[in-house]
């Protein structure tokens, strides 16, 4: 599989720019994908997988995002719902990982649009058999998926829910309008009384005591930063293809090398510094994680290793934004032409770091260090929950 693996992201990777310019969604890459195994790389062996260390997927998560920026985040609710079930009791997951090895993909719709934070969409008994109902925004791989996992109301409790995104009453629209990751179909996803399975409905557990909310919370929020490492490999990669022909450095006359202008040099060495550094340091945290699961580690060990995350969370954004926004020096206005594209880089990275509070969650830290108070991440002026308390 790893041969496949290879040949496909060195297929893929040159037109990158040109499906993100033409919005030309990744139906057939990402089928492609799935042919060749890559959402089955985590089902464990007892379950008929052939399971990689989770190091290993996050290594190729990040060669696939160095492809294709989109094509890689695409993979992160698939990659949650995998870990998940690898935590939940053997007769529950085994139906989910009999559909994954069939090549069954798993899109990814949390968020709701509302001027506060609240959750509309409900699970309804009333006639009997469970449907669902709502509209789900930022539903990242749903309008590939073939099922869809997202946060609902059961009664009074919130649950997770997976439901068919086959079923008529689930249309998926790709309306996402940011500047950045524009083929993750991250757009509007609507549920109309959609069944819902018994056997699909997951008390979330919030509780920080329990090592599987670290544990998912990690997984989330390291596959967001594997995705920028892989950015800053393309940034790296197309900054030498646009530099190594080139015949004259800008602001002088005659024919100049730039790749042997010692600015240029610098700018690539900067790249490279951000494409080496923050893949080095998503694997280290990764291959923790993946022991620290594996072992049954305990709350606080979770807890630490969710924490480097966060640390991760500041650092690796702005490494690579930093980096990205320096590589247009080695070009003049040459460099900003729509036909390279260099401008993506900058815009996807940005895009994927404004998806979680940040400087909420450094803050967090700072506040642990100094008191040893965990966050209860609620907002300032908000009326704490008896949960928070």
């Amino acid at each position: 599989m790893s041969v496949a693996f290879d040949e496909f992201v060195s297929r893929v990777a040159p037109d990158a720019a040109r499906r993100e310019r033409d919005r030309c969604l990744l139906t057939e890459e990402l089928a492609e994908l799935r042919g060749i195994g890559f959402g089955t790389w985590r089902v464990p062996e007892a379950f008929g997988g052939s399971p990689l260390r989770l190091e290993e997927l996050f290594a190729r998560l990040i060669r696939l995002s160095s492809a294709d920026a989109s094509l890689g985040h695409v993979w992160r609710g698939h990659i949650a719902f995998v870990e998940s079930l690898r935590q939940q009791p053997a007769d529950f997951a085994a139906p989910w990982f009999e559909r994954i090895l069939a090549g069954d993909f798993v899109g990814n719709a949390q968020s709701e649009r509302h001027d506060t934070a609240r959750l509309e969409t409900r699970i309804d008994r009333s006639e009997g058999s469970p449907v669902l109902s709502g509209t789900k925004y930022y539903t990242t791989g749903s309008i590939y998926a073939d099922w869809i996992h997202l946060a609902a109301l059961d009664g009074d409790d919130r649950v997770a829910v997976t439901v068919s995104a086959h079923h008529d009453g689930v249309r998926s629209t790709d309306d996402w309008d940011g500047f950045g990751q524009v083929l993750t179909g991250s757009g509007t996803t609507v549920f109309d009384r959609v069944p819902v399975g018994e056997d699909s409905i997951v008390p979330p557990s919030s509780d920080p005591a329990d090592t599987r909310w670290h544990h998912l919370g990690s997984i989330l929020q390291l596959a967001l930063i594997a995705v920028i490492a892989g950015i800053a490999q393309r940034a790296l990669d197309d900054t030498v293809a646009f530099v190594t022909p080139r015949r004259r450095t800008f602001g002088f006359a005659g024919e100049t090398l730039p790749r042997e202008d010692a600015l240029v040099q610098l700018v690539v060495g900067e790249l490279s510094v951000a494409a080496a550094t923050t893949r080095r340091l998503v694997l280290s945290v990764a291959a923790d994680l993946g022991d620290a699961s594996e072992s049954g580690a305990s709350v606080e060990r979770m807890r630490d290793i969710q924490f480097d995350v966060f640390r991760l969370q500041e650092l690796v954004p702005r490494l690579v934004l930093d980096a990205t926004t320096r590589l247009f020096e080695v070009g003049g206005a040459s460099a900003v032409g729509n036909g390279y594209a260099l401008d993506r880089h900058w815009r996807n990275v940005r895009t994927i770091a404004s998806h979680n509070p940040v400087m909420q969650r450094t803050r967090a830290l700072g506040q642990f260090a100094l008191t040893g108070d965990l966050p209860d991440w609620q907002a300032p002026a908000a009326e704490r929950s008896e949960a928070s308390r």
